[in-house]
């Protein structure tokens, strides 16, 4: 059983962001039928779906049923997003029984200070409202060290909207009943124009994750935006045979030993945080 997979409902994102190391695929949209062959695949391997690799989940216009087909199952479904969607899509959003949200608030690095409050606001709208339906929302400043200025304006302005308990954790903040907000490290993404980042390696990826592209590529983990570690195709083969595949075997015994079977791998700035 593996904590998560990342499903990635759409490559397609409303933004640019400086952080987000993007991808040269083609634009692409899962339809209905493939997420529904890709569910029935992960049923007994999951309990959490996360929605995204590349891409906006929101931009998608399915994503209400694709929550409510995941929920029927009986898995739990938890989006990141960059938060520019919430208030045109809260309603469908929660009426679809989402279990948890976290939303990038260091997308939010250019605008004016007029539009950083009306952004601000309206997230916090949303999970004062999805709080109440008992669906957790986490509001992430993963950028230490590039936070372009506007990490104070943003957490005055959450002050603002909430009044709430504001109880320091290992994590971040807990702000109020189901509503965090979470700092982090801002991580250079693996590329294979970057130098090896290390002489030990370690990574969760298929250890207690993986990832499926929009177009169906099994992938080790979330980090892998072009698919260059590409185990199969889950429209073609079946999940258990991807994962146990020879290159799937390789990469986690090597991990297991502090190796990298694989270059990407080699080249990765997050995986270096669990080097201890």
């Amino acid at each position: 059983m593996y904590n998560k997979v990342y499903v990635e409902i759409t490559n397609v994102c409303n933004m640019n962001c400086s952080f987000c190391h993007g991808h040269k695929r083609p634009p692409k949209q899962m339809t209905t039928a493939e997420f529904s062959h890709i569910l029935n695949q992960l049923v007994g391997k999951t309990n959490y779906i996360y929605y995204h690799l590349m891409g906006e989940p929101l931009t998608h216009p399915l994503l209400p049923d694709f929550l409510i087909l995941a929920k029927n199952k009986g898995f739990k479904s938890i989006i990141t997003t960059n938060g520019t969607l919430l208030l045109e899509r809260s309603k469908e959003l929660l009426s679809s029984g989402v279990h948890k949200v976290n939303v990038s608030l260091h997308s939010f690095e250019n605008g004016s200070d007029e539009s950083l409050t009306n952004y601000v606001k309206d997230i916090a709208n949303f999970a004062k409202d999805a709080s109440k339906l008992g669906t957790i929302v986490v509001f992430r400043l993963w950028n230490d060290g590039f936070d372009c200025g506007k990490n104070e304006t943003i957490i005055s302005l959450l002050k603002s909207a909430f009044k709430g308990e504001w109880a320091e954790n290992s994590r971040g903040i807990k702000i109020d009943n189901n509503i965090y907000l979470e700092y982090g490290k801002r991580f250079k993404w693996p590329d294979e124009s970057e130098e090896i980042q290390g002489e030990r390696f370690f990574c969760y990826g298929l250890k207690d994750q993986f990832g499926i592209l929009v177009d169906g590529s099994v992938v080790p983990c979330c980090l892998d935006s072009e698919g260059v570690i590409n185990l199969g195709n889950i429209f073609k083969q079946d999940i258990e045979s991807i994962l146990n595949c020879d290159r799937a075997v390789k990469m986690v015994d090597g991990f297991r030993c502090g190796k990298a079977s694989e270059e990407l791998c080699k080249r990765c700035g997050y995986a270096q945080r669990f080097i201890k």
